[in-house]
């Protein structure tokens, strides 16, 4: 049985639901961004710090790297008025104080309005849910969440899909630069016996007392230091492997970061192997088109 893909994801991404239950009215937002590891912060209002747990298992469960920040807002929803509380002891003592101020001529007789608006006199009476009115609130504020993160795991593939596309453009670049490498005439041993012979010929002034058989042997040696078949073998084994990774999708950021500090060590010994200017050149355009490789990658989950 075949093996189905998963697509590649980026860890940036924003995701906001709405949604309502029968006394509140919930929005949940999720923001993500890179990260080493998967690290969730929350934000949730008074009462509801009990969803921590709950909250964070269910983002790992389907997030497996970056920085995200979870926010929940409740606003509570009345069906009717809600109803007024006057405490009776502080208006009492209110009415006493205000009719001896009367008495002495301070102050007039107060009216209604005034009475009410003084703190403390009056106060809205909050409603307080049931046990099995919290738990479901609670299950619907969590419901909100898995469709919240739903759509967050869908933006960051989304982004995904638009990385991958510019990976393999820059993994193909890497191929044309290896083969270009692997055809440049100056990794020939002829090319390079030639060269040796003109420069000794300029240090010696033009002296045609050159041993041949030395000439060679020296040219060889210099071929042999100077060869990148190896690193070259283990450039294309490297665009295998990362053309795999792509292929299979999934969270393989952190593999594909190792193959490009992989593909960026041959690159070096490339230039430093280097006899030529001809392969000099493919060797620096190599390590621009592997760091231009390398910066994308650290966009991946």
């Amino acid at each position: 049985m075949n093996e189905v893909a998963m697509p590649v994801s980026s860890m940036t991404g924003f995701a906001r639901v709405e949604g309502e239950t029968r006394d509140a009215a919930f929005v949940w937002e999720l923001r993500s961004v890179n990260g080493k590891t998967l690290e969730v912060r929350l934000r949730l209002p008074p009462g509801m710090e009990g969803l921590e747990g709950e909250v964070r298992r269910l983002v790992g469960a389907r997030l497996s790297r970056g920085n995200v920040l979870a926010s929940l807002s409740v606003r509570r929803v009345e069906d009717e008025a809600p109803p007024f509380v006057i405490h009776r002891e502080m208006l009492d003592a209110v009415l006493r104080l205000s009719g001896e101020l009367v008495r002495d001529g301070h102050a007039t007789l107060p009216t209604a309005d005034g009475l009410l608006a003084l703190r403390g006199v009056i106060d809205v009476a909050e409603r307080v849910p049931s046990p099995e009115e919290a738990a479901l609130r609670q299950r619907a504020v969590l419901a909100g969440l898995e469709t919240t993160i739903e759509q967050l795991v869908a933006a960051r593939q989304a982004e995904g899909r638009q990385l991958a596309a510019i990976l393999e453009a820059r993994i193909a670049e890497i191929e044309v630069l290896v083969n270009a490498a692997e055809r440049d005439p100056s990794r020939d041993a002829a090319s390079i016996r030639e060269r040796l012979a003109r420069q000794l010929s300029t240090l010696l002034d033009g002296s045609s007392g050159l041993d041949p058989a030395r000439l060679h042997a020296e040219a060889a040696l210099i071929a042999t230091r100077a060869d990148i078949r190896e690193e070259l073998d283990r450039l294309r084994a490297h665009i295998h492997a990362a053309r795999e990774l792509l292929d299979k999708g999934g969270p393989v950021g952190r593999r594909l970061d190792f193959l490009a500090q992989e593909f960026n060590r041959e690159s070096n010994t490339v230039c430093s192997k280097s006899n030529a200017t001809s392969l000099t050149a493919i060797g620096l355009e190599l390590k621009v088109v592997v760091d231009q490789l390398r910066e994308q990658v650290q966009n991946l989950e």
